[in-house]
């Protein structure tokens, strides 16, 4: 920030009457931080606001830190104890969740203090550490981010070949380079590239260096470019996501086409099926009767042979199956005759029944055949069915993985844009004066996004919340 210097002239009476002069040099800050309220409290501190909301504050910010610490707890001990989330691609998460972890050990409870008390009570080492350590790990947390990102989209538009190349050694490596790209960003200030002062006085503030080249620096790398990969990335993960719905639901919509007509198809061969089978049963049926009907009547004949002539008739309509109508009694001569056309009867008999047995086994074979294409049907339906039911839960867990993606671009916007626009405001307009709540409100969104990261990216997973539950010893 600019200074500037007011000097000051002290007029003092000396003992003699004699009047002497000193010029005192303020450094008075251009946008008047110094100028904040200070609040008395019953702890016997002066507070950078009323002590109500002191005691609000802490309250809440309090929370955030205990949910943020306990959120990031539970992403770690999932992966690594839950066996289903064991698998490569979730160290990108557990990465994530250490980094956001760092920030709420690290980070946030000193700013709750700088907040409460309006002034840096810790030193200026411990200031320059913490800067340093706030950069890190808010860089760290973003760059994993964008590395969870570009993971998902390598993964969605070249899923086949990708499939090969996330091994646990390039996922550790894409890690490793997360964080030195990290430790990179924050570190020039230690280094030298600052406007901290020699002397830090106790009202000295402790805040991120004004320096404008490091501004640009940071910024671009802890925000801006990732930003713009991400942005990149998740509109190309919605547009690819979007086409294989649209692919899914013509496939699905064909399939189930395809399958309603092989269903009608097979339903009517089973009936026509049934219908030859009846036929051929009662064909079989028939025969059977007319074999028994042979047999009893080839007994009568023998019987009364002896003793009456017989004269046989036979139907025109059921000549072919040699079906004897009705005995008759004939006169005597016509007994040798009849004896004859038995003996040839029989031997009809017996080759009609070798035929009848053959055509039994066609039957029974053929059934058989008709029995088996009757469960391959089935069991193509039964496929059918599975596929349609894959492919449902495919396109609901794809419109949830889509929606997620919406609600991570959204809540990484809202939380971390309004605290970079003003970082890189600050250093380029001297006459832009923030109070010091607005400057803590902004800094605090982004820090939020630290305890938001663990419920967008397990919330909408049910291996997460199954994990969590049993952590947590909740039952199902």
């Amino acid at each position: 920030m600019g200074q500037t210097y007011t000097h000051v002239l002290a007029n003092f009476t000396s003992i003699n009457d004699s009047q002497s002069y000193y010029v005192v040099d303020v450094d008075k800050d251009a946008c008047a931080v110094a100028d904040e309220p200070k609040y008395p409290s019953s702890f016997g501190i002066t507070l950078a606001v009323p002590e109500w909301e002191a005691i609000c504050t802490a309250i809440v910010l309090t929370l955030i830190i205990i949910s943020t610490i306990v959120g990031n707890i539970l992403v770690i001990l999932s992966v690594f104890t839950y066996k289903p989330l064991r698998i490569v691609q979730n160290f990108f998460i557990v990465s994530l969740a250490v980094a956001d972890l760092t920030v709420a050990i690290l980070v946030l409870p000193l700013n709750v203090a700088y907040s409460i008390l309006g002034q840096w009570i810790f030193g200026i080492y411990m200031c320059k550490m913490w800067l340093t350590c706030d950069i890190m790990c808010c860089t760290s947390s973003i760059l994993n981010l964008c590395a969870i990102a570009l993971d998902r989209y390598w993964a969605i538009t070249d899923p086949i070949n990708y499939a090969q190349k996330r091994t646990l050694e390039r996922v550790l490596l894409m890690i490793g380079i997360v964080w030195i790209l990290s430790l990179i960003i924050s570190s020039p200030p230690l280094l030298g590239w600052n406007d901290w002062p020699d002397i830090f006085e106790p009202d000295t503030p402790c805040r991120l260096t004004s320096q404008p080249g490091f501004v640009i620096f940071s910024s671009s790398g802890s925000f801006y470019i990732p930003l713009v990969i991400m942005t990149v990335v998740y509109f190309e993960i919605y547009l690819a996501t979007k086409k294989r719905l649209r692919d899914r639901a013509k496939a699905t919509k064909i399939s189930t086409i395809s399958s309603g007509k092989s269903r009608f198809s097979s339903k009517e061969q089973n009936d026509q099926d049934s219908v030859s089978s009846d036929a051929n049963h009662n064909d079989n049926q028939g025969d059977t009767k007319l074999r028994s009907s042979k047999d009893k009547k080839k007994k009568s004949i023998k019987t009364t042979s002896k003793t009456r002539p017989i004269r046989k008739y036979w139907s025109k309509d059921d000549k072919s199956h040699n079906k004897l109508i009705i005995p008759i009694l004939s006169n005597d001569n016509s007994v040798t005759d009849a004896a004859e056309n038995l003996e040839n009867r029989n031997t009809s008999s017996e080759s009609n029944s070798k035929e009848t047995h053959e055509d039994d086994l066609e039957v029974i074979e053929s059934s058989i055949a008709k029995v088996q294409k009757r469960q391959k049907t089935s069991q193509q339906n039964t496929v059918y069915q599975f596929i349609e039911e894959k492919q449902r839960i495919s396109l609901t867990r794809e419109r949830r993985a889509a929606r997620t993606l919406g609600i991570i671009m959204g809540v990484f916007v809202v939380c971390w844009l309004p605290f970079f626009v003003l970082y890189v405001v600050i250093p380029f307009c001297s006459s832009c004066c923030y109070s010091n709540k607005f400057i803590n409100f902004v800094t605090w969104l982004g820090y939020i996004n630290s305890a938001l990261n663990p419920l967008i990216y397990t919330i909408f997973n049910m291996d997460f919340r199954r994990a969590f539950k049993k952590l947590l010893c909740i039952k199902p």
